[in-house]
């Protein structure tokens, strides 16, 4: 990442930031979920200055024979006419897979038109920074994997940055975790993607939710009005055990809409969801990647 934003902070003081070994093609080999197209998003907002062009292989792909290949050759005129600028190209697996004898002639038209305009000789790519992500770097065609002259492995996050993610996620919604519980969390979630986190915050944040669903009986609690969250009610109603001595038996259905508080977000309603969820990432993809930075590329 700090190469990306020094190269897009160098065009403001050079007129080729290639002149100082800048890199011009880079791609972001990671395991599903670890935020490559965020990074890339993080890129536009830095360069603040430079024309950004995000696409995906839908994007590139026409089942008009001789329009693919086209409109790669469009995307980089494009580019180097607003320059400098920045091309992301995501899942960039799904259109530069290695070649093969039985794959479609407009497969193969496409890969040689990116290995000519990535690095054709009358083409002049100064000031322009592309940007790959694949979460299968080692299925990669050689040639076009050689264009590319950095190939940096974003890692699953450490348990330091879980925590953080969990925060993140959490952000505003009112919730009951002290900052142990969050370095819990991050210590419990060890192999989890960011996605893989997003995804169990979400289900914790809609256990208060079901516990208004399934709920017998409520009691009456003061609480922030709906109508004015300055104005303190002092008879909402809660979901509560049926042994509470001021337990109301009452379904969710009977409550008015403007009398019910929702529970807010403990520790165990995201231990529960965490329960129920597992890591996307295994372990094999994991060891692949490995040996691939090992062998190609490098740690980021």
């Amino acid at each position: 990442m700090s190469a990306v934003a020094l190269y897009c902070y160098w065009h403001r003081f050079s007129k080729n930031p290639f002149e100082r070994g800048s890199h011009g093609k880079e791609y972001y080999c990671s395991p599903p979920g670890t935020g490559k197209s965020y990074l890339a998003k993080a890129v536009a907002s830095e360069a603040n200055g430079s024309t950004f062009f995000s696409v995906s292989s839908s994007d590139l792909v026409s089942k008009w024979l001789g329009e693919s290949e086209k409109l790669v050759k469009n995307l980089f005129a494009l580019a180097r006419e607003h320059k400098p600028s920045i091309i992301f190209i995501d899942e960039i697996d799904s259109l530069c897979s290695t070649r093969s004898d039985n794959e479609s002639e407009s497969a193969r038209r496409i890969k040689t038109e990116f290995l000519v305009q990535m690095q054709g000789v009358s083409n002049d790519n100064d000031g322009i920074l592309v940007l790959g992500a694949t979460n299968i770097p080692w299925v990669l065609d050689a040639a076009i994997r050689r264009r590319f002259e950095k190939r940096i492995y974003i890692p699953l996050p450490d348990a330091a940055a879980r925590k953080e993610i969990f925060k993140l996620h959490i952000s505003n919604t009112p919730h009951s975790l002290t900052d142990r519980d969050f370095r819990i969390l991050g210590e419990k979630t060890e192999g989890y993607s960011g996605a893989d986190i997003s995804i169990v915050v979400r289900d914790a944040l809609m256990q208060p939710v079901r516990k208004v669903q399934t709920a017998t009986h409520f009691k009456k609690v003061s609480g922030p009005s709906r109508a004015n969250p300055n104005i303190v009610d002092n008879d909402l109603l809660t979901p509560c055990s049926p042994g509470d001595p001021h337990a109301i038996a009452m379904s969710w259905l009977n409550v008015p809409s403007d009398k019910l508080l929702e529970p807010i977000v403990s520790m165990n309603d995201v231990l529960r969801s965490l329960a129920n969820s597992k890591p996307t990432v295994n372990d094999i993809d994991l060891e692949k990647l490995s040996k691939f930075t090992h062998d190609f590329g490098q740690e980021g």
